[in-house]
């Protein structure tokens, strides 16, 4: 890399509080203690490297999943400092790692922009963590120290000369205070992958030593990106059906704030904006997409009216409307930004907003001016999605004229509970009739509903707004489960504070078929009650898919391993009963494997990574055969899909 642009030594790290508290209250500082704080642990160590490629020292990073599930993150910058620190009477090195709220990000000098700014990471990651070795590449040496749980475990050694420069961390987060401890390679892929489109010419590798092949190679991946967010939008929206076949890139620096933005549209009728300040993926967006949504709209507006396609319109166009079936990415570097707590969820640096603003004004007016053919375009899906909004508003007004709250207002299918607290109550989507039958005699009527559904539901993928709320069974799901759907911002807004139940249980059958409708419910709450996803109130039930028998002795099975253990214990004359649905199983067979709370494995829904999965939604559901065909052969091993 190039050589040191200005001194980075002990004197840049500086000292703020110390390191008592994480072990004690780790969620605090990493979200929580289940497998999305397990991971955060990683990104803290990777975001330490990432500042340094930021700050144009580094080009190079590593991630390595060991054998034993503990990580090794390798990055070829400056190398942390190792010089005696002043105030602290030890190396820089041991502060960084030892102290909270210590580092280079709180010295203006060192970095100009960086994620991990609140300076908790790597210290917390040792905090957390019960082995931790640092190796340090500078000065011509290799130095190397070690720690348990926060604390060294040996001095700063030199452990030879070394002619390369960079840091080296490996870690074993605490299994005594990780409730998961086992990574998942696809979580740390997606990350990587979007620091990579996040960080264009930066090479991130992950190697996942618990996969090696037969000739002894791991599973490994390299994300690079030469084009940065323009690759970025074309990925997620690599299974939609382009408008306008084309991004629409910008990378500049207005008000001394670097912008760049990708945005494209697609023929779908939901809108994907994806927000980032140094790296940080900002879910609850902030200034910065305030100031992008401002001058997309504003552009888009004028461009519209001076060229007259308005004048027949006879409704009127919302903001939202120009939206509609959008794709983008905005990204800002911000020296010292502003974030809603320790999560970095919300920029507050209100400076951005004008930044962003004028950017996307600048780059997308002279776009349509370029691009006169793909500018109509873009206004002639606009005016769409301003006539079907009248409808579906016309349409959500028809299923909400009677209170969703008065019994009048249930759906006639639902078989609802008795308690009335919502954190106690449990509404099980439940495929047919019979199924729903069943469910309904296997309940605990206190805090269980069963609400049955006919058939497969309408794909929203590929529905506009105004179907969607013509839909039954679809106005069934909002109305049983007390939601509001629009408000006169934001017709799309919804409103789960009257939400009735805390858990929202699809149970199908374990075959192609319930498969099917599993992702069809998963693709509707994703598409239109994100919100119930973000506030995990989504489970999949997951129903056995044998029952055992020799003798008097029964053991229900979820897998074939499962099945094979038990014949082996039992012998061959075991006795084995395949379900193919949840109609073939008795009442009290469903409640005791499926819906009694302490004996049935729920699984939870979540969204690790939003951009992601709504390129995976889009595979599924969308018209392309053949990216959902490679998809379900790539992970066949891992789903119950009959032959």
């Amino acid at each position: 890399m190039s050589e040191e642009k200005e001194e980075y030594s002990a004197s840049n790290i500086q000292v703020l509080e110390g390191l008592e508290a994480v072990r004690k209250r780790p969620a605090m500082y990493i979200g929580d203690i289940s497998a999305k704080g397990l991971h955060h642990l990683v990104y803290e160590v990777v975001d330490n490297s990432i500042d340094e490629a930021l700050a144009g020292y580094a080009n190079h990073i590593d991630v390595t999943i060991n054998a034993d599930n503990s990580i090794t993150v390798a990055d070829n910058g400056r190398g942390i400092p190792v010089d005696m620190h002043e105030k602290e009477h030890k190396s820089a090195l041991e502060v960084v790692l030892t102290v909270l709220h210590a580092g280079g990000k709180f010295d203006k000098g060192s970095y100009k922009v960086s994620g991990g700014l609140h300076g908790v990471g790597v210290s917390c990651v040792n905090a957390l963590s019960t082995y931790l070795r640092a190796e340090v590449h500078r000065n011509g040496k290799a130095y190397v120290q070690e720690y348990s749980c926060g604390k060294p475990t040996t001095e700063l050694l030199v452990a030879g000369d070394s002619s390369n420069t960079g840091t080296i961390i490996s870690f074993k987060p605490d299994d005594s205070i990780f409730t998961v401890t086992v990574y998942d390679y696809a979580t740390l892929a997606n990350r990587l992958r979007d620091l990579a489109f996040l960080n264009a010419g930066i090479t991130l590798t992950l190697t996942d030593m618990r996969e090696v092949d037969e000739s002894g190679e791991a599973k490994k991946e390299v994300f690079y990106s030469k084009d940065g967010l323009r690759e970025f939008v074309e990925y997620i929206d690599s299974n939609k059906e382009s408008l306008i076949n084309d991004v629409i890139h910008l990378n500049t620096e207005k008000q001394g704030i670097p912008v760049e933005v990708a945005l494209t549209y697609n023929n779908t009728y939901n809108e994907n904006v994806y927000s980032f300040v140094n790296n940080i993926n900002t879910i609850e967006g902030g200034t910065h997409l305030t100031g992008f949504r401002r001058g997309l709209t504003a552009t888009l507006k004028k461009y519209a009216e001076d060229s007259k396609m308005l004048e027949k319109v006879k409704i009127d166009i919302a903001s939202d409307d120009f939206r509609e079936g959008l794709t983008a990415v905005v990204s800002v570097k911000v020296m010292e930004p502003q974030f809603e707590g320790q999560t970095k969820t919300k920029l507050g640096n209100n400076e951005v907003i004008g930044a962003v603003q004028t950017a996307v004004n600048e780059a997308l007016r002279y776009y349509l001016e370029e691009h006169p053919k793909q500018a109509r375009t873009i206004v002639e899906k606009v005016i769409v999605a301003a006539q079907a909004r009248h409808a579906a508003y016309n349409a959500r007004v028809k299923i909400q004229r009677k209170s969703p709250l008065s019994g009048g207002g249930l759906p006639g299918k639902l078989a609802d509970c008795s308690s009335r607290t919502a954190e106690d109550c449990e509404l099980f989507l439940v495929e047919g009739d019979s199924a729903g039958g069943t469910a309904k005699q296997g309940r605990d009527r206190t805090f269980q509903a069963i609400l049955p559904l006919r058939g497969k539901i309408l794909n929203v993928e590929k529905a506009m707004d105004h179907k969607i709320f013509d839909n039954q069974e679809i106005t069934s799901l909002f109305r049983a489960m007390r939601v509001t759907i629009g408000t006169e911002d934001d017709p799309k807004e919804v409103n789960i504070s009257k939400l009735a139940y805390h858990k929202i249980i699809i149970m199908t059958d374990a075959d192609v078929d319930g498969s099917h409708i599993a992702t069809l419910l998963m693709t509707f709450f994703f598409r239109r009650m994100r919100p119930v996803i973000e506030n995990g109130y989504l489970y999949l039930a997951t129903p056995p898919l044998y029952k055992c028998t020799r003798g008097k002795t029964e053991e229900y099975c979820w897998t074939d391993a499962q099945v094979q253990q038990f014949i082996a214990k039992y012998g061959d004359k075991t006795k084995v009963q395949r379900y193919k649905g949840l109609g073939e199983m008795s009442a009290e067979e469903l409640r005791d494997t499926t819906m009694d709370p302490n004996q049935r494995l729920l699984k939870q829904v979540n969204i690790s990574d939003a951009a992601e999965a709504d390129r995976i939604f889009s595979m599924l559901m969308g018209e392309d055969v053949a990216p959902r065909r490679d998809f379900i052969e790539a992970n066949a091993n891992y789903a119950n899909i009959d032959a």
